[in-house]
């Protein structure tokens, strides 16, 4: 924290030029101030939160943090944000909520960061939710699409990036009645409220009346060993459609197993669970083939970006930066579209780096586009829409990559 200056010091009459100078220009309420730090926050330093999955059932995703971790080194290498470093603390928490939830006591109170910056999980994202609302912490961007994280009424100082579950769900819903109107679907969706966003999202879009008849929903819990009891007992329902709402780990084990008992539905999976090499290679390509996915990013080593400077800045920055990861896992695509994101909150905060303007600048962004993300979707928030991404393509995998089979597909803003 800054010492304040003395009314007759040098530095006092600067600050005082430099609000009347600022309150001139055309701004947020919240930049026509003087410099003003919020937790965490010097003339020198930015201190982030952060607490990932590096090990546990969803240690796959822990690479997001290592990519983020690897985007800020480059960063300031290139002199931080406006002047400041920006120091990103991030702790493992194995997919744990009450591991979570001591890690992040542990950050705010005793490392004092100024936010807390795209924690992946809904149940883990969920047992920080009321601590850090109450305290007033930004919860900024959360790797997850449930739906309490985009509600501003009741979690003001949380606002999420990644689309919605719900959304997500209902897409799939729509999009398997418009092409297989008499389908018997099966669900299979993680008993918590990213599998429950899911499910009904799905029943939403296919509509209370729908000529599709979900003929069985099995859940399972992220602490079981495998799924394979439940593809057996939805092949067995005689099911021609199949929503697969799982983590990677599961959702690998789902497609092998349906692959390997016969099964073949029109089978929908998760974004979440659509890394090649994290997810589909340990199924088997081959048996990948046919799933269909909602994709919001552009899929690292599909020929159609062989000539987009984007795609080429990314592998330059992984192949410099995070040599040890995999350029085309997409979960690092997200890392690193994240990390911009939070990029340009900080950057359009200036020397105002209050928490409040932290929520100010992350809920006002319009028509922000970031690397990575697909043609025509871009980040929009607002102080009453708290999603910053609501758009899908729909792409099938063809064996080597997705393919889209859709335009840009708009969604709801909260649900």
């Amino acid at each position: 924290m800054t010492v304040p200056a003395s009314r007759g010091s040098p530095r006092f009459r600067f600050v005082v030029l430099a609000i009347i100078s600022v309150a001139t220009a055309s701004a947020s309420p919240y930049a026509l101030a003087q410099n003003k730090y919020g937790s965490g926050v010097s003339d020198t330093e930015i201190k982030i939160g952060q607490t990932m999955p590096y090990s546990g059932p969803l240690s796959t995703a822990g690479t997001i943090g290592r990519t983020e971790l690897a985007y800020f080194e480059m960063l300031n290498e290139h002199g931080g944000v406006n002047g400041r470093k920006i120091t990103l603390i991030s702790l493992d928490d194995g997919y744990n909520p009450a591991k979570t939830v001591e890690q992040v006591r542990k950050l705010v109170e005793g490392e004092h960061v100024l936010a807390i910056f795209n924690g992946v999980g809904t149940p883990t994202n969920a047992a920080i939710q009321r601590y850090l609302n109450d305290r007033k912490v930004p919860q900024l961007f959360p790797q997850t699409g449930g739906s309490r994280f985009a509600d501003p009424e009741h979690f003001p100082w949380t606002v999420a990036i990644a689309p919605g579950y719900r959304d997500e769900g209902r897409i799939y819903g729509q999009y398997l009645l418009s092409v297989r109107p008499n389908a018997k679907a099966g669900v299979l969706h993680q008993d918590d409220d990213f599998g429950n966003d899911f499910f009904t999202g799905f029943k939403e879009g296919l509509g209370e009346h729908s000529s599709v008849k979900i003929v069985r929903d099995l859940t399972y819990a992220a602490t079981d060993p495998t799924v394979d009891s439940q593809i057996v007992s939805l092949q067995s329902s005689a099911a021609d459609a199949f929503l697969d709402a799982t983590i990677a780990k599961f959702g690998a084990q789902a497609i092998r197993k349906a692959y390997d008992i016969g099964w073949r539905p029109l089978y929908f999976i998760s974004n979440i669970a659509t890394s090649i090499p994290a997810v589909l290679k340990p199924a088997g390509l081959e048996k990948s083939i046919g799933l269909i996915s909602a994709l919001y990013y552009k899929v690292p080593g599909d020929p159609q970006w062989s000539d987009d400077p984007e795609y080429h800045a990314y592998l330059a920055f992984m192949k410099k930066y995070y040599p040890a990861g995999d350029p085309d896992d997409g979960t690092n695509v997200v890392g690193y579209a994240w990390a911009h994101a939070l990029e340009y909150v900080l950057r359009n905060c200036g020397d105002n780096l209050s928490r409040e303007n932290v929520m100010f600048q992350a809920t006002h962004l319009q028509s922000v586009r970031v690397p990575m993300l697909l043609p025509g979707i871009t980040l929009n928030t607002s102080p009453t829409d708290y999603r910053a991404v609501k758009q899908f393509i729909l792409h099938r995998f063809d064996g080597k990559q997705w393919v889209p089979i859709t335009g840009v597909m708009q969604v709801s803003a909260s649900q």
